[in-house]
């Protein structure tokens, strides 16, 4: 029983890397104003160009970059429509939903065409504490990406709460026409919040294809954009219950997954929408605790207006 818990856990702690780069990246944006919808197609993008070039080089490092890069011109791309052109910006975000899912699947069948694997990042045990009792298997013989998501939840603290960048981004997502008039650039916090989340995104589509499961396919994500951006609301905009979302929603994917290997006698169709089905009810719960989005969420800035 206890290899069992061990075993659950510590996957638990693995796959909860996307959905924290990925939900970090969003917070972000909502934090000042922005809501992008586009996350999963953003992920599919930085999965399938980091995938690619690992493929074609053996490089990881170059595969992790190109995905940042991907992930920042698509952050750029939404940041241009949102902003500067101040589309509704939900319609823009399944759009750019949509965009990255197809051209991620075009550029797989022309380019790649059959499903590869790579080899991913490898564990990095930390010395003296991959060798404690029970927490040094689970959490400190992990690889890099994992290790670099859980540092972002502190990080992240520090710059919303601790920094002049962090209160600016936070006053343009409550009251940017007061911002405005403190001489804050609204344009440019909202820009940098959405290119952050690009590239963001980007690495979370990267941990899938070249840490976690080391694997590109069609629709690989599988929707876990839209859970990481369920998991901003979950978590109100704050980086630690972020975490704890993140991790709810791992757990249940390494017990469905452990399930499915186990051969427990559940259909495998229920086993696989227990992740979603989490999320409905995670959102119904929120929804009654009456939690408050940032007062310019969704709202594109204009001088002059109120």
């Amino acid at each position: 029983m206890e290899a069992i818990i061990i075993g659950i856990t510590k996957s638990a702690i693995r796959l909860a890397t996307p959905y924290l780069y990925a939900s970090i990246g969003e917070t972000l944006g909502q934090l000042s104003g922005v809501l992008n919808l586009g996350v999963d197609g953003v992920m599919l993008m930085g999965a399938f160009s980091a995938f690619y070039t690992v493929l074609k080089t053996g490089n990881l490092g170059l595969g992790l970059l190109v995905a940042i890069v991907v992930g920042a011109i698509f952050g750029l791309l939404i940041a241009f429509v949102n902003v500067t052109l101040k589309a509704e910006q939900g319609i823009s975000g399944i759009g750019f939903y949509i965009f990255g899912q197809g051209l991620s699947s075009v550029l797989f069948s022309v380019m790649i065409g059959s499903v590869h694997t790579v080899n991913g990042f490898p564990p990095l045990p930390i010395p003296w504490f991959s060798d404690l009792p029970l927490v040094g298997e689970i959490l400190f013989q992990q690889n890099i990406l994992v290790y670099g998501a859980f540092a972002l939840i502190p990080l992240s603290w520090f710059l919303l709460t601790k920094t002049p960048l962090g209160l600016n981004i936070r006053a343009v997502g409550q009251n940017p026409q007061a911002a405005d008039s403190l001489g804050v650039n609204i344009v440019r916090i909202r820009y940098f919040t959405v290119i952050a989340g690009g590239i963001l995104s980007g690495i979370a589509g990267a941990s899938l294809s070249i840490a976690l499961l080391n694997v590109f396919q069609q629709n690989l994500t599988n929707g876990m954009g839209f859970i990481a951006v369920a998991l901003v609301y979950f978590g109100a905009w704050r980086p630690l219950s972020v975490l704890n979302g993140a991790l709810l929603f791992s757990t249940v994917n390494a017990i469905q997954i452990w399930v499915q290997v186990k051969g427990i006698n559940i259909p495998p169709d229920f086993t696989l929408m227990m992740p979603y089905l989490v999320t409905i009810v995670v959102l119904t719960a929120m929804a009654k605790r009456r939690v408050r989005p940032p007062a310019a969420l969704n709202k594109p800035f204009q001088r002059g207006e109120e």
